[in-house]
């Protein structure tokens, strides 16, 4: 009996251990899938609050249509606006590529510098080893070039099913956390909508503050380009530059200084020494304005972090889900030490 009982121990764990694999491989195999509605969920959240707000004077159908249309117009703009622009400027660097090519290839330029800071190194030998290496490794660089186009591919269609999905999650938010609200037990149920709400409003202020501090950067680094333009200084590719300061400001931590450093390397590329200098300065000082002054009025009012737990939560979630990861690290952070005071407190001093 003993026996028997052992054996089905052994089976009951067996078969339980192979199930636990098969979850894992589904959930790794839906990792893209999860991530987009992640991602939407918390987009949907992060509109909720503009929506709750519409609905005291509209219906919910109504207050969400606004919100839907202002979101539509507002990238709308955005693309009709600055695309057309990058793609102009792209183009433009584009048909440039052959002067600068003749420009560093006349009169042998690259070949003197090089033999003037690098005497001891021959260039025919160094050229030589450059064209080997391009001529063996041709195959892998034309599929790694094709690798990032299917790449931009996806990240383009993924933008589109993220997009569809928030717009699904707002319109039945509501219906959503009643359903969830319904499966936990009724003496409970009173202290789980009241966190539950507090979280959602938490993640929906960050959104919004995150989102208004690349919005604030963004309007900040066109404004800047463009006095320099009165001024007589004509920095190339300015929209693209203006883009990139927006989107990398909505990353949490280190998104502004590493979209400075980009933009201030695409300047010392584009315009060289020394009009780099003043991009570099603006950066600086904006960088200590963004960190001491917007920053702390925009966050202190949609999630109360310490500074320490900020930075840990962004590097733990970026390490585990990229840029993702260090979007909701935050606000996830800030539902644990709200679950943390308002439920594992409470029951420890209750003990």
């Amino acid at each position: 009996m003993k026996i028997q009982n052992a054996f089905r121990l052994g089976l009951f764990g067996g078969l339980g251990a192979l199930t636990a694999i098969v979850i894992g491989t589904g959930v790794s195999s839906l990792a893209t899938i999860l991530t987009y509605v992640g991602a939407a969920l918390f987009l949907a959240l992060g509109i909720d609050p503009a929506v709750s707000f519409l609905q005291r004077r509209f219906p919910r159908w109504a207050a969400i249509l606004i919100v839907v249309v202002v979101i539509l117009a507002v990238f709308a703009g955005l693309v009709f606006a600055v695309i057309p622009v990058i793609i102009d400027q792209v183009n433009t660097l584009i048909a440039s590529v052959p002067s600068i090519t003749d420009a560093l290839t006349k009169d042998n330029s690259i070949e003197k510098w090089w033999n003037g800071a690098f005497p001891w190194l021959p260039y025919a030998d160094v050229l030589s080893n450059v064209q080997g290496f391009f001529t063996k490794n041709l195959a892998t660089i034309t599929g790694g070039v094709f690798s990032t186009v299917f790449t931009i591919a996806s990240g383009a269609f993924g933008v589109i099913i993220v997009l569809i999905l928030t717009l699904y999650f707002v319109a039945s938010l509501s219906s959503i956390k009643r359903g969830l609200y319904q499966l936990i037990p009724a003496t409970r149920r009173e202290k789980f909508i009241d966190i539950s709400e507090q979280i959602t409003k938490a993640v929906g202020r960050y959104v919004i503050g995150q989102g208004a501090l690349g919005l604030c950067n963004g309007i900040l680094s066109f404004i800047f380009f463009s006095v320099l333009l009165l001024f007589g200084v004509n920095v190339k590719y300015y929209a693209l530059l203006v883009l990139i300061a927006f989107l990398f400001s909505l990353v949490p931590l280190v998104g502004t200084i590493s979209g400075s450093v980009i933009i201030c390397l695409l300047v010392l590329l584009f315009n060289g020494w020394p009009t780099v200098l003043i991009p570099i300065i603006y950066y600086l000082v904006y960088m200590q304005i963004e960190a001491y002054v917007i920053s702390p009025r925009i966050m202190t009012r949609a999630v109360k972090v310490p500074g320490v737990v900020v930075v840990i939560a962004a590097l733990a979630g970026g390490t585990l889900l990229g840029v993702l990861g260090a979007l909701v690290a935050i606000p996830v952070a800030a539902a644990v030490l709200l679950i943390i005071k308002q439920v594992v407190v409470p029951r420890q001093n209750e003990l």
